[in-house]
């Protein structure tokens, strides 16, 4: 048995660090966290000290256990845990859980796993730093407080089930916020004039947007307007009056931190926040190259855009053997980073810079890959030379009413880093910066010839919905949570059918909605951006030893404890989850209320259980005669269970047959809803419609299935494609071939 244990997390880890040291070493993985708190209880001593009760997790008493095997009299344990506050704690919690001696035990840290960075971390042992524990222990009991007593709440408020999170709960407003703005939004019609002008060859054209008129802005607002403008220009005589050259200085991007990898990764890669950082863990703790197991990146944890020296002398290298000496930089680039931010971590890049992506394409999957190579191509381009853009404005005056065209050019006298690298946007009209638009030579006081002047009309368009790379960057430009807890939150907010993803954009749900305006309403600092962002003021002040975490604790619980017992009495559930409706019951003429159910809001008589009519809300009128059709189809079939009459419900996938005597009698059953059109593969089965997994989109499937896989996103209709014979699909308002679009 060897001398020295070194404790890491993760077993991908364990084996690479296990490559570089001796017969010494034994290198094992705590797979995580070891304790935690007791899932059965609140584990927090809140009437005095706020200590916290600890307990092995029941995943992890092997692990504890085959640890204290490993560990002699004589062991030197290395905790090499992450170089976090995360990683902090989970070395303490190894250290107490393992009752290890202080003498015995050393901590290391390393921002990047090779043997120069492991063999340097054990020759400059630490101890643990009690500070960044204090801040990790009060981030853990402040959501242990928050989510055992608000979510409890919710439950009888709300609906069973239901949950609440001190950064989960302000995200969720921040979505929910957006999309009322959206719903507030009012469409403004404006128009614009585009004009296609040539000077000295007509086969020359370059495009002008009209913009003021007499030096003042102009705004049309309608078409008759539009037309007044087209009337003015008729036959109009043009002149380039001024033309504008200027050279603009373009600097890259800053290496990668945790929250810009993410943005950059969902723009870019289309990857989610959690994929993204699943990728990066692996790409950190190492992958078998050929013989060897190596780590390719730095700590992907991290807020500082900071590069070592060692990084930037082989960036500068690498840059000048592979581009040229005018690629590189004389000096390093430094950039600025963000208040609070750990200085002593480095920013996310490449271990090894000469190991470029074409040289893995052999031992990395595809997604490790493409991250790999965001990551090297944005460390790569941080350390060139600027990009140096050639704009040219052009602006042309007609010779009647003083009206101003304005032309706008562009191109690249030196690309610089431009050559390997250019950040992505949110907004899809600020990827054109960069493009290349040439105009033609041309000359002050040159004629220009007017070929075409095309009116288009516009309307103004709402906020868009986040996604989840704007979701990152405003949570991150609110200083709400931080980047190593993005990715659960988002993930947690959508499993808990909060928000649901819509074509790559993030939506509330009915209950998102509900449980927001509860906690707006009765909580408001739990949902309030400034108090959440004040609070992780307060846990880093606590990390840097400015405040004492059990204070911090009692000065936030003692008044929100005292909320909480008061709302439980005075809030009614009918208030909170019940909205008044214009609707009549059909079947017996009381008034009907909006509710919430499991699967969003929906029309209920208010005379249940007496009546138990319900129908779906917001419907349109073909979608509510095709549920009425539904429900006198199915009207009178009997629960084979119990034999009370099965009713035409609505859940999120779609509708079913519920028990009226439901809650005692739970049966459902499903219905079918078949196409009208044969199976075009298996000949046999027939086209039905299906719903994806959690019931966000439908689908039409074969009834055949899983014998028969066929299936179309798009409704078929009774009709084969003359071309190629493929199954017709309606596409919107027109019927297309499903595999020719014809």
């Amino acid at each position: 048995m060897s001398k020295n244990l070194v404790i890491v997390e993760s077993p991908a880890k364990a084996k690479t660090i296990s490559k570089f040291l001796g017969k010494d070493y034994t290198v094992k993985a705590s797979m995580g966290h070891v304790r935690d708190l007791p899932k059965s209880q609140m584990g927090i001593d809140t009437e005095k000290s706020f200590d916290a009760t600890y307990v092995v997790s029941p995943d992890k008493k092997k692990v504890i256990k085959d640890l204290k095997v490993a560990i002699k009299a004589d062991t030197v344990v290395w905790l090499a845990t992450d170089c976090d506050r995360e990683g902090e704690a989970i070395g303490w919690h190894l250290k107490e859980a393992l009752k290890l001696k202080k003498d015995k035990t050393h901590r290391i840290v390393f921002h990047e796993i090779t043997k120069p960075a492991i063999m340097a971390a054990l020759d400059d042992p630490q101890e643990l730093k009690e500070h960044l524990i204090d801040a990790q222990q009060a981030r853990r009991v402040l959501d242990r407080l928050v989510g055992y007593e608000l979510s409890p709440l919710l439950w009888k408020k709300v609906r069973y089930g239901l949950s609440a999170g001190r950064v989960q709960s302000v995200t969720v407003r921040l979505i929910v916020d957006r999309e009322r703005e959206r719903d507030a939004f009012e469409k403004e019609e404006y128009w614009s004039i585009v004009g296609d002008f040539y000077g000295d060859k007509k086969k020359n054209l370059f495009e002008a947007k009209l913009l003021k008129k007499d030096d003042e802005k102009l705004e049309i607002k309608n078409e008759k307007e539009s037309k007044k403008v087209l009337k003015d220009l008729d036959k109009a005589k043009f002149e380039i009056t001024k033309i504008e050259h200027k050279e603009v200085k373009k600097n890259p991007a800053p290496p990668f931190i945790t929250s810009t990898l993410q943005q950059e990764a969902a723009r870019k890669l289309r990857m989610s926040v959690k994929k993204t950082m699943v990728v990066a863990q692996q790409l950190y703790e190492g992958i078998n190259i050929g013989k060897e197991h190596q780590g390719l990146i730095t700590y992907m944890r991290t807020d500082s855009v900071n590069l070592s020296n060692q990084a930037t002398t082989a960036i500068k290298k690498l840059v000048t053997k592979e581009y040229g000496k005018e690629y590189a930089l004389d000096k390093p680039r430094t950039y600025k980073s963000k208040k609070g931010a750990q200085e002593a971590h480095e920013a996310i890049r490449p271990v090894d810079v000469s190991l470029k992506p074409d040289d893995l394409t052999d031992y990395l999957d595809k997604d490790q890959l493409k991250l790999y190579k965001l990551i090297w191509k944005r460390a790569i381009a941080s350390q060139m030379a600027q990009a140096i853009m050639d704009r040219e404005k052009v602006d042309i005056v007609d010779d009647k009413h003083n009206y101003l065209f304005r032309a706008n050019g562009q191109r690249v006298k030196f690309a610089g880093f431009m050559k390997v690298y250019v950040e992505s946007f949110d907004n899809p009209d600020d990827e054109t910066k960069h493009d290349e638009s040439l105009l033609p030579e041309l000359k002050e006081g040159q004629a220009a010839f007017n070929d075409e002047l095309e009116p288009k009309q516009h309307f103004t368009q709402p906020p868009p919905r986040y996604t989840e790379a704007s979701l990152v960057k405003k949570l991150e430009s609110e200083e709400i949570g931080r980047p190593s807890t993005y990715a659960p939150t988002i993930t947690t907010v959508i499993n808990r059918g909060y928000i649901e993803k819509e074509e790559g954009t993030l939506r509330p749900t009915d209950t998102a909605y509900v449980v927001t305006d509860f906690l707006v309403n009765h909580f408001t600092n739990i949902v309030d951006i400034s108090f959440t962002a004040k609070m992780e003021d307060d846990l880093d002040r606590i990390a840097e030893g400015k405040e004492d975490w059990k204070k911090f604790m009692k000065d936030f619980y003692n008044p929100f404890h005292d909320l909480i017992e008061d709302k439980a009495k005075t809030v009614k559930k009918e208030d909170v989850v019940n909205e008044k409706s214009d609707e009549i019951c059909e079947k017996c003429k009381s008034p009907m209320v909006i509710k919430l159910g499991r699967y969003g809001k929906f029309l209920s008589c208010s005379n249940y259980p007496e009546c138990k009519h319900a129908k779906p809300i917001g419907e349109s009128k073909e979608e509510e005669k095709e549920f009425a059709e539904l429900q006198n189809k199915l009207a009178g079939k009997k629960c084979p269970k119990c034999g009370e009459e099965m009713l035409v419900k609505k859940g999120r996938y779609g509708e079913f047959l519920g028990c009226s005597g439901y809650p005692k009698c739970k049966n459902m059953q499903s219905i079918v809803k078949f196409a009208g059109v044969k199976c075009p593969e298996c000949k046999g089965g027939q086209l039905i419609e299906r719903h994806t997994r959690k019931g966000a989109k439908v689908f039409y499937g074969c009834n055949k299935f899983p014998k028969c896989k066929y299936a179309l996103w798009d409704k078929p209709v009774d009709k084969k494609c003359k071309k190629c014979k493929s199954q017709m699909v309606e596409k919107g308002d027109k019927v297309i071939c499903s595999k020719c679009k014809e």
